[in-house]
């Protein structure tokens, strides 16, 4: 009896563990939003000071995400969520897209994905942690995921 016991013991800790690890990887995540409204781990995004704005613009017959990259020294910075502000500088509709992974397989990999219209502006938020915990390493890539043509961009993150 002792042993059954502890064999369904180790079976529910097996299936719970087997069931939660996925739950923690997805707690928090990216959150999308206006400044008026937006939030991230229950901060206003107009409570948190923007880490960096980024631009799709047009240079002469180029379409880029401006600045081409971003470096954030984590050492010198505080644990607060990293935003950043998407704006579409050009004249049409533009993509945004940041990812961790560049080919995009892993449904656990981190990933923003949001359209902008002319002149639209959306704020972005991460938790330090989970972009730590979803990105193995230190950079991220940025581009317009409708027009693959376009330039993009890399976030660069010192640990």
């Amino acid at each position: 009896m002792g042993k059954m016991l502890l064999a369904v013991f180790f079976g529910l800790v097996i299936i719970l563990g087997m069931t939660s690890a996925p739950l923690a990887h997805h707690a928090g995540g990216v959150e999308v939003g206006d400044l008026e409204t937006g939030s991230v781990v229950g901060q206003s995004f107009k409570e948190l000071p923007v880490d960096q704005e980024l631009y799709a613009i047009e240079l002469g017959e180029n379409k880029v995400w401006y600045p081409p990259s971003v470096i954030i020294d984590f050492k010198a910075r505080p644990g607060r969520p990293v935003v950043f502000k998407v704006t579409n500088k050009s004249t049409a509709e533009h993509g945004f897209m940041m990812t961790a992974d560049e080919t995009f397989g892993a449904p656990s990999v981190l990933k923003v994905q949001l359209v902008l219209k002319p002149g639209e502006s959306k704020y972005i938020g991460i938790p330090t942690s989970d972009l730590f915990y979803a990105t193995q390493g230190v950079t991220l890539v940025y581009k317009c995921h409708l027009h693959p043509a376009h330039i993009g961009g890399k976030f660069v993150m010192i640990k």
